[in-house]
């Protein structure tokens, strides 16, 4: 297993939720954190890095140089049925799940690994979730096709299921309700907490013969 400490780690999507907690934990780590975020002002010693930007990516690759491993938890989901869908809002989400990871391996010179990030809902097709199912299923052979053409880069992808991120706290006092249900539809009996992705995350940085694959952290439910 790779020693980490001393390692540089660029997280796209950093700023909250997974990606600010795998920040964190690769900080205690005693790895060298850079955050990409479309707004750097919102995070101290963040730099801009916009995945529906080429530009931004180009830019921060010169700005961030060399690094280690690179996560990407960039999302921008359209929830619609078919009927309602918008094209520009379905371009916008293929962007920031898999056209913009694309362009960052194309830009930015990483030595170790590459780490996506998928969803449950791409194995579990549902009314409304149509682009969000698509996409995030995408991710899945995104990391097959860069892990051949990176090599020997290794380039994996997490798949979570629901975990309480802050991503439910909009739910309010439904939140509980919610994470109990989704709770009750795994085989493990729980929601997924974000150290199991973060331990997720870390590993797959450590783990030299893990390529091309997508790690399930969803307690069963695919």
């Amino acid at each position: 297993m790779t020693e980490l400490s001393g390692q540089r780690l660029l997280v796209i999507g950093g700023g909250r939720g997974i990606g600010a907690a795998i920040a964190t934990r690769a900080r205690r780590e005693g790895m060298d954190v850079i955050v990409g975020v479309r707004d750097p002002r919102t995070i101290e010693g963040g730099v801009r890095l916009d995945l529906t930007d080429e530009a931004t990516i180009a830019t921060a690759s010169a700005q961030v140089g060399t690094v280690d491993h690179v996560v990407t938890l960039g999302s921008l989901p359209h929830d619609a049925p078919v009927g309602e869908l918008d094209h520009d809002r379905i371009v916008a989400a293929f962007e920031a799940k898999v056209i913009g990871p694309v362009l960052v391996a194309k830009h930015v010179e990483i030595r170790q690994s590459m780490t996506l990030f998928g969803g449950v809902v791409a194995w579990r097709p549902e009314p409304g979730s149509t682009i969000k199912g698509i996409t995030n299923g995408a991710v899945d052979f995104a990391a097959r096709h860069l892990a051949a053409n990176l090599a020997p880069v290794r380039v994996n992808a997490i798949s979570p299921g629901v975990i309480d991120s802050g991503v439910w706290d909009g739910k309010g006092e439904a939140k509980p309700a919610f994470l109990t249900g989704a709770a009750g539809r795994t085989l493990v009996g729980r929601y997924g907490e974000l150290d199991d992705v973060v331990d997720t995350a870390l590993w797959l940085m450590r783990s030299s013969y893990v390529d091309g694959q997508t790690i399930h952290v969803d307690g069963g439910r695919r």
